[in-house]
């Protein structure tokens, strides 16, 4: 059976950690339900470009930095459709012009919104569990618990690359969980690549990036230290980043703690999560939130 196909551009707009969500009309193919906004490619236009006009039009704000999220493709019984998603952060000044119905949500918030099921995967990738178990033991991933994320935290030596067979092992299980350096995810074959949804950069790799180098379709998190390489990271797209020391840690003693203030002070303004690392128990996620962190990650105490 013959089904049309449509390209369909859709913009992600974040702003202080929240996600801008609107509400399908029942008149709407999947009607009745949350969206975000977007509409069809047209004719001769390129998806970016149809991004910028659907933005425009739809919730009255004109955004020229867009940053490709990833492209899905989704069979429905009546139609295809590719899924051309960008994201970008919404400047202070352009709030007032947001129309409505298009209204903030949390991402915590997203996962009880009835969304196309064509979404589900964006709202897969926007949410992030709110803790990070850091190690450098790969046997610990069983540990995690399924509320955590697991960074494997390798250097791609030799020797610790060997430790790589362990993956023939583990791709019978879910690996969406699991997080790697860039050097390691890099080095992974690529049934295994497909698996893994997060890629973490150290500050330095980071800041040796420019626009448009990040792969596409897989969510990126960035280690950073002080406000210009937070600032870098989301001028690059990065999905999220990991904003360290707050406290003095025992593992790095010579190392100048942020602190709470000062650690407030620069998440508060970060459009994308932002997780807190250094002397943190599982028990300071509140303390954390409360200081603009959307989570927290750990070593020993975690």
């Amino acid at each position: 059976m013959f089904k049309p196909s449509i390209h369909v551009a859709i913009g992600l707009l974040f702003y202080r950690g929240k996600v801008l969500v609107g509400w399908r009309n029942a008149d709407q193919h999947q009607g009745n339900k949350y969206e975000f906004p977007g509409g069809k490619v047209e004719e001769g236009e390129t998806p970016v470009g149809a991004c910028r006009r659907e933005i425009f039009e739809e919730v009255g704000i004109g955004i020229q930095q867009w940053h490709a999220f990833d492209v899905i493709h989704h069979d429905y019984e009546d139609v295809e459709v590719f899924l051309h998603i960008f994201h970008a952060a919404v400047p202070e000044q352009c709030l007032a012009d947001i129309q409505k119905p298009w209204a903030w949500y949390t991402r915590d918030q997203l996962l009880e919104l009835n969304f196309p099921k064509a979404n589900k995967e964006i709202i897969q990738r926007l949410y992030w569990s709110h803790q990070i178990k850091i190690s450098d033991q790969l046997s610990a991933y069983a540990t995690a618990k399924k509320d955590q994320l697991f960074y494997w935290r390798i250097e791609p030596t030799h020797e610790a690359m060997a430790q790589l067979n362990q993956f023939d092992h583990l791709d019978q299980y879910d690996l969406s969980q699991l997080m790697v350096n860039i050097d390691v995810w890099q080095q992974l074959p690529e049934a295994i690549q497909k698996k893994i949804q997060t890629i973490h950069f150290k500050q330095h790799q980071l800041m040796n990036l420019t626009v448009g180098q990040l792969p596409i379709g897989i969510r990126c998190i960035a280690a950073c230290h002080d406000p210009v390489s937070l600032q870098h990271a989301q001028q690059l797209g990065f999905d999220a980043v990991i904003l360290s020391p707050v406290l003095k840690t025992q593992t790095h003693p010579e190392t100048v703690a942020l602190g709470w203030e000062k650690f407030s002070n620069y998440a508060k303004t970060c459009d994308i999560p932002v997780f807190a690392l250094g002397g943190l128990t599982q028990n300071d996620l509140q303390l954390a939130q409360q200081n603009h962190a959307y989570g927290i990650a750990g070593i020993r105490h975690f």
